[in-house]
């Protein structure tokens, strides 16, 4: 799909001032938001290009990003090594819309209310391009994961089960 111009995401308007290139793919949305698979079949993507955003919570109380491909499986203890902590949990989804301003959905690595530490997994580094949430139900972005990697001060590591 070309470039949205009409509605624009703050994660685009970021992407925008920060000179990085992307291309916004847009999918029809019902009454939730389809799982990650289903996006990435709908924007035509290969699932383990199109990646999803979880936040966790560290034993020590901080908070974490992990983004990692729609199909897989966020490993906790992979995921607590990666960012120095003994444990990491889930975010409740309750939760997540007071903390990063996004929805269970719609969460993008880009552009939440305050930046928290953030890691890939290292099948990012595969591909020209990822796609991320736009942080919006039904709004993906395709940008390289180095511009990502940079925009989030994020690494790389496996994270997955």
């Amino acid at each position: 799909m070309a470039k949205q111009k009409d509605e624009k995401t703050n994660v685009m308007r970021l992407l925008e001032q920060q000179g990085v290139a992307y291309a916004a793919h847009t999918y029809p949305v019902g009454e939730a938001a389809p799982d990650g698979a289903t996006v990435a079949r709908l924007v035509g993507r290969d699932p383990a290009q199109v990646f999803k955003t979880l936040v966790a919570k560290g034993s020590s109380g901080a908070h974490y990003v992990f983004d990692i491909p729609v199909e897989d499986t966020l490993d906790l203890k992979k995921a607590a090594k990666a960012v120095g902590e003994k444990s990491v949990n889930m975010l409740p989804q309750k939760e997540l819309l007071p903390l990063t301003g996004y929805v269970h959905g719609g969460c993008s690595p880009l552009g939440m209310k305050k930046p928290f530490p953030t890691v890939f997994d290292e099948t990012a580094e595969l591909f020209d391009t990822i796609l991320v949430s736009a942080g919006k139900i039904g709004v993906q972005i395709e940008t390289s994961p180095a511009a990502l990697l940079s925009l989030t001060g994020g690494a790389t590591t496996d994270l997955t089960v």
